[in-house]
């Protein structure tokens, strides 16, 4: 599963939802989405600008964590 931490880095830069919704042109709701994990996909355009607008890594704001089998 990837987990989107977009929350995480926003505090850390001190930026609100409508900061960076402003900064990267993408709406406030799909931000949203996208921050609350219910994004299916996101366009590397928009985590390019999220990226930059942060002044972070796609990695800093992507994570894979791998399912857990209860099996295990």
């Amino acid at each position: 599963m990837i987990v989107v931490n977009l929350d995480v880095m926003m505090a850390r830069r001190k930026m609100s939802l409508s900061q960076l919704s402003e900064k990267v042109d993408v709406t406030l709701a799909n931000l949203s989405i996208l921050k609350n994990n219910k994004a299916k996909a996101v366009r590397f355009s928009t985590l390019e600008a999220i990226c930059a607008a942060l002044d972070c890594q796609p990695g800093d704001i992507l994570e894979f964590v791998p399912d857990q089998d209860p099996g295990q």
